[in-house]
């Protein structure tokens, strides 16, 4: 990362790591308060470390309510670390915190669990279908799946660290939308791909392929709601093929 308003590389990064962890505190209280605050352990000791009652009362004031999806929570905390680094009043940095914290994690459960996870769960079934090898599925959805993820955590640090509080505009600005579209489309012709190649095993396997199958099935029913004319189309062609190719087999 490049030096962003101030905080040293280390502090950086260690707050990246930390935000892995976000979710370890969780409590119906405070839900990730205190994982917020143990983000934000290494900018406020940086900030505050000279005036021990200004680190407690800082810490302690993050460490109250607030909740976000755990891979834009650190959004929120690069924008938090921001202004404390700008010393904006602590009444401010409250205004933030709850002005955000809907966003946060409407837009990442709809985004993560909703559409990325399934997608990329519904590619480890195709490819376990085609016949891949299983560690070769499963890296697939390790490595797909985690890509997303881990961009989301770095961007969304480098994102609040260089806007503080216009995150609201590069949250508007980022392609989240665009992509769960996509990934909605993707995930609706895994879906029908791998129902076909269930379909298609015409009977060589039995309990693992009728559970593939039914998996292959829940998800599509998921997703469905999303499906657009053009993935409709092409699952259609998908399932006419395997139709054809399971009766000439």
């Amino acid at each position: 990362m490049a030096e962003v308003n101030g905080l040293p590389r280390g502090v950086r990064r260690a707050m990246l790591l930390r935000s892995f962890a976000v979710q370890g505190s969780w409590n119906y209280r405070t839900l990730i308060g205190t994982g917020m605050a143990f983000v934000l352990a290494p900018a406020l000791r940086h900030l505050y470390g000279a005036d021990t009652a200004r680190l407690r009362e800082a810490t302690a004031r993050h460490a109250e309510l607030f909740n976000a999806h755990p891979y834009l929570a650190t959004l929120a905390a690069g924008a938090i670390a921001r202004l404390e680094a700008d010393g904006a009043p602590p009444e401010l940095i409250g205004r933030f915190k709850a002005a955000v914290r809907g966003s946060l994690g409407s837009l990442g459960d709809r985004l993560v669990w909703l559409v990325w996870r399934p997608t990329t769960a519904l590619l480890m079934v195709a490819l376990l279908l085609a016949g891949l090898p299983w560690w070769l599925a499963v890296l697939a959805f390790v490595a797909s799946y985690n890509a997303l993820h881990l961009w989301m955590r770095v961007w969304g640090l480098r994102t609040g660290l260089s806007e503080g509080l216009q995150v609201a505009r590069a949250l508007r600005e980022a392609p989240f939308e665009r992509m769960g579209e996509r990934a909605s489309d993707v995930g609706a012709v895994l879906a029908g791909f791998a129902a076909v190649l269930a379909v298609g095993s015409g009977g060589r396997g039995g309990w693992d392929y009728m559970a593939l199958g039914v998996i292959a099935l829940v998800a599509g029913v998921m997703l469905g709601p999303r499906v657009r004319m053009v993935a409709g189309i092409g699952l259609t062609a998908l399932l006419i093929a395997g139709v054809v190719l399971a009766s000439n087999s």
